[in-house]
C-alpha cells in the first residue's frame, strides 16, 4: 500500500499543511498555533480552570504547562486560585490575551469560511462523519485487541 493510499497520511498531510498555515498566520501577531488554540478555549468572564484546557486539546498536561508558561510570560493570562475551590486555579486572559484571542478567532473563522466555500455541505457532513468515526475507534482503545504481529519473512540463503 502506498503511503497516500493510507487514512493516516492523509490525516497527517492535511494537518501539517493546516498547522503550517495557522503558524504562519499566527507568527505575525507574535503568537504560535499551540496559543491560538489554548486562547479560543478559555472562558472570557469566568475564565477557565487548569485541569479542564488540556483534554479540550488533546494535549498532554506537561506540553500544557509549557504553554501556559509562556503565555503569562507574554502578558497573555493570568492565574488565579478558584473562588469555590482554592485547590485549584482558574486561567484568565488579559487585555492582551483578549485581542490575541479576537485574531485566533478571527483566523479560524476565515479558514473555514474559505473551506465551506470550495467544499459542499454534504461533503463536509461525510468528512465529519468519518472523522468522528476514526476517532470513536481510537478512543475505545480496542483497534488493536486482535492484532498480532506476523513474523518476518527470512529468506535463507542458498548454499
Amino acid at each position: 500500500m502506498k503511503p497516500e493510499e493510507t487514512v493516516d497520511y492523509n490525516i497527517k498531510v492535511a494537518w501539517h499543511a493546516i498547522s503550517r498555515m495557522y503558524n504562519s498566520q499566527a507568527a505575525r501577531y507574535d503568537i504560535t498555533t499551540s496559543i491560538g488554540f489554548v486562547l479560543l478555549n478559555i472562558d472570557q468572564e469566568l475564565g477557565t480552570p487548569a485541569t479542564k484546557i488540556a483534554p479540550l486539546l488533546g494535549l498532554e498536561t506537561r506540553s500544557l504547562t509549557r504553554i501556559l508558561r509562556s503565555m503569562e510570560e507574554k502578558g497573555l493570562i493570568y492565574k488565579q486560585a478558584d473562588s469555590q475551590d482554592k485547590r485549584s486555579v482558574r486561567i484568565f486572559l488579559t487585555e492582551l490575551g483578549l485581542e490575541k484571542k479576537e485574531v485566533s478567532r478571527q483566523t479560524v473563522r476565515h479558514f473555514n469560511q474559505k473551506v465551506r466555500g470550495k467544499i459542499s455541505q454534504s461533503q463536509l457532513d461525510t468528512f465529519f462523519k468519518v472523522a468522528s468515526q476514526i476517532t470513536g475507534m481510537i478512543e475505545g482503545k480496542t483497534l488493536f485487541d486482535d492484532f498480532e504481529l506476523k513474523p518476518m519473512r527470512t529468506e535463507t540463503p542458498a548454499s
